[in-house]
């Protein structure tokens, strides 16, 4: 499945709901079935700048497309919703497709009007380190 073909599912999926409310409870439902990241990972290196609650973000190669995994505070279920979404986006791409994609599921969805400005701006701070990595490997990988 292709990083648009995810979004348009992503997309489809939160068109079933019309409360906003609802939406939100959708987001802290897809954090919680986040697997949950090693501990290992949950060290400041792997912490997200800018985020409202501590989110870390493990980021590797495997072979030749980018792995993330991701974890949050335990009281931080809409960071971790949030994340979940991206993950789900990007994970197990090519770096070049992820140093490419137009996330236009974030706007589609309405998560501007669904989130504080601190977790929008966390959000962007999720996606920015996400493609800073799928950059840097993509030149390697080139």
């Amino acid at each position: 499945m292709t990083i648009n073909e995810k979004q348009d599912e992503i997309i489809e999926e939160f068109d079933l709901f019309d409360d906003p409310l609802d939406k939100t409870q959708y987001i802290i439902d897809l954090g919680k079935k986040l697997p949950p990241l090693s501990d290992q990972y949950h060290q400041d290196r792997n912490l997200i700048p800018g985020c409202q609650s501590k989110v870390w973000l493990h980021s590797e190669m495997r072979g030749e497309v980018a792995h993330f995994e991701a974890d949050s505070e335990p009281t931080a279920q809409i960071s971790k919703g949030l994340v979940s979404l991206l993950i789900r986006v990007l994970n197990d791409e090519k770096p070049e497709h992820i140093a490419a994609a137009d996330l236009y599921f974030i706007d589609r969805i309405g998560l501007s009007s669904l989130v504080t400005s601190r977790r929008a701006g966390g959000l962007a701070s999720m996606l920015r380190k996400m493609k800073e990595f799928a950059v840097a490997n993509a030149a390697v990988n080139s």
